[in-house]
């Protein structure tokens, strides 16, 4: 037992403590060359790339459906602006008044009238 303690002494560094020792293969005796923690390090590695890369598009799809909504809103305030003015204008018109001066100022007449177009004005 005390040669077995004798055998398993502490390492002389902190690094030397933190690097494993490769392993022997129990059938061939021959140690292993390959780092498993390393490589099973980079499959984590590149499985958390893999899932990054599946939500780029659809923030990307998110964020330009944000810019088009904002456009839209504005065309939207755009046409409301217009049809108010339109429905002002349709109530305005509706006025007998209003009506024969657009009417005159097409270039109407009333039946009966005589048109008279004077030109060369100073």
């Amino acid at each position: 037992m005390a040669a077995a303690r004798s055998a398993r002494r502490a390492p002389a560094s902190p690094r030397a403590a933190a690097r494993p020792r490769p392993v022997a293969n129990v059938r061939t005796g021959r140690t292993s060359a390959i780092r498993w923690d390393r490589v099973g390090r980079l499959i984590v590695l590149l499985a958390f790339g893999a899932v990054a890369l599946l939500y780029v598009h659809p923030l990307l799809s998110i964020w330009s459906a944000r810019g088009e909504s904002a456009k839209r809103r504005t065309e939207v305030v755009r046409l409301q602006a217009e049809q108010q003015r339109l429905e002002r204008r349709v109530r305005a018109l509706k006025n007998p008044k209003a009506l024969e001066r657009e009417a005159r100022r097409l270039g109407m007449v009333r039946p009966g009238e005589r048109g008279y177009v004077i030109q060369n004005l100073p």
